[in-house]
């Protein structure tokens, strides 16, 4: 894994799948983030000696208590800041995909006060 960012939109996408499937294998992950088998086999490794997952003898992938505090962080940020740009006009798409960008380097404080100011802003 190369990086906070790629373990994050790992940990994000588990924590999707198991709320939209309730169980979740490799070749789940890799076919909502487009990547091969082998490149998430050896992410999940990667989150398994971290301790971000667990993975059973059947190939079920769990998040840890700490997986799921970071996946659950993380995709508030993206949900938040996907909201916030559609309110302001952006398209759907285009601010789904910049979120995912700026979820990643968005600051704690930063964040806190988008979603304080989000929270005033009327839904469209």
């Amino acid at each position: 894994m190369r990086s906070f960012e790629s373990r994050e939109d790992y940990l994000e996408a588990i924590l999707v799948l198991q709320n939209e499937k309730g169980a979740v294998r490799s070749i789940d992950i890799a076919a909502k983030l487009g990547f091969t088998k082998p490149s998430v086999s050896r992410a999940m490794g990667l989150l398994r000696g971290a301790e971000y997952i667990t993975v059973d003898r059947d190939g079920f992938i769990r998040l840890t208590e700490t997986g799921r505090a970071a996946a659950e962080s993380v995709y508030e940020r993206h949900r938040l800041l996907t909201d916030c740009l559609i309110r302001l006009g952006v398209s759907p798409e285009t601010a789904a995909e910049d979120a995912c960008r700026v979820e990643h380097v968005i600051s704690a404080e930063s964040f806190e006060k988008i979603k304080e100011y989000a929270a005033r802003i009327p839904e469209k």
